[in-house]
């Protein structure tokens, strides 16, 4: 087992958000030119986000088996292919294709990841490290929609998943050359590839249940305003993809700044207080977001801003609630952490992508379906965390 460089790592797991955020501004053009509903554009991203979510439980028992460095070759590979072929795809049917393989290729970058950060350092040194790649995650939606916009206007939108092809080819080099093998020789590799059975001890444990129903239900939230945006202000708003970039990306700044206040934060108040907080501030979105629809406000405000300054609170809560909910759902799978970790990112994407996907069916417009989102789960969330009966459910042992 050799140890590899933070930059790398780095790179790994940027293959996933910049699958999500370059193309939000030509969304709207997308589905003009296909011919298809805002709700089936909306779509290239729900089915992203669950193709990860399957891949938590397919790519991670891979990881174990042939070693870190194939899977991330073969995640690589696979995302640059799946990248050319949304760029010349011609049938809708086709880009879905793509879009269900990039999911898969980015779960396998990130699972490849963040598995050698466990190989390769101590446990205080992976925090400091987990915190970086963190931080590399956020800063893609501050910078990829500004990319995105301004490819598109000089190339067309085709050019978004031209740029995550060359970056793909670049990555193989990277991996080639300068990744090395950081699976530890005693990593338990044989017996049976997939065994359900071991995910029921997880299960069976209602804390575990509870918090990563609170991941899913931030994720299905932040999925939805991510999604809903592009078409709400481009679309229906009429804003310039360039504009569009400049509100996405400040929101992105915003959630940047509080990824890092975060920690602090639960540190004071501590991990059970501070999901509470959060919850507060999804509810919070849901009523601002509805008041500043009014007419009386629209008269005060302009509807770009009424509509984005509410997720200002919905990106601070999800900042909030990720960090703690997960330590609070992981917390006592000491000698089971790799599948509980597995678990916890499968219902928390792909169900998310499923809440979504099922409010985009509705004709709901993109203010209400978030505020329907933001309100109803961290509202009947922060209920039971309120009830000292159920506290086997929001208070870890």
């Amino acid at each position: 087992m050799r140890k590899t460089s933070l930059p790398i790592l780095m790179l790994l797991v940027l293959l996933s958000p910049l699958a999500i955020d370059i193309y939000l501004p030509s969304m709207p053009v997308m589905a003009t030119e296909f011919s298809v509903s805002n709700s089936d554009i909306q779509s290239t991203l729900v089915l992203f986000l669950f193709s990860m979510g399957v891949g938590q439980i397919l790519i991670g028992p891979l990881v174990d088996r042939f070693g870190r460095k194939p899977v991330a070759l073969f995640g690589v590979v696979l995302y640059g292919l799946s990248s050319l072929l949304a760029a010349i795809a011609y049938e809708f049917n086709v880009l879905l294709l793509a879009r269900v393989l990039q999911g898969l290729a980015a779960c396998s970058t990130s699972i490849v990841a963040f598995s050698a950060v466990r190989d390769c350092f101590t446990s205080k040194e992976s925090s400091k490290i987990y915190s970086y790649l963190n931080g590399a995650i956020c800063v893609i939606p501050a910078l990829a929609p500004s990319l995105g916009g301004l490819l598109a206007m000089q190339f067309g939108w085709r050019s978004n998943f031209i740029f995550m092809t060359l970056f793909a080819a670049v990555m193989l080099l990277v991996v080639v050359f300068r990744f090395s093998e950081t699976k530890p020789e005693d990593t338990i590799s044989h017996g049976k590839l997939y065994n359900l059975q071991r995910f029921w001890p997880v299960l069976k444990e209602p804390h575990f249940l509870f918090y990563a129903i609170s991941c899913m239900s931030a994720m299905a939230a932040i999925l939805c305003y991510v999604s809903y945006s592009p078409v709400w202000l481009i679309g229906h708003l009429g804003v310039s993809e360039l504009g569009f970039s400049a509100l996405f990306g400040f929101n992105a700044l915003l959630n940047i700044i509080a990824c890092f206040i975060a920690p602090m934060v639960s540190k004071r108040l501590g991990n059970h207080l501070t999901v509470k907080l959060a919850f507060s501030l999804f509810i919070s979105t849901a009523l601002w977001v509805e008041l500043l629809q009014t007419q009386t406000a629209t008269q005060f405000i302009a509807p770009e801003y009424a509509f984005m300054l509410p997720m200002i609170l919905l990106c601070v809560g999800f900042a909030l609630l990720l960090g703690p909910a997960t330590s609070m759902a992981l917390t006592a799978f000491g000698n089971r952490a790799g599948t509980a970790t597995a678990l916890l990112g499968f219902i928390q994407m792909s169900g998310a992508a499923l809440i979504c996907g099922l409010i985009q069916q509705t004709s709901l417009p993109a203010p209400d379906a978030i505020a329907i989102v933001s309100f109803i789960a961290p509202l009947g969330l922060l209920l039971i965390m309120q009830q000292q009966k159920l506290s086997h459910w929001h208070q870890v042992r």
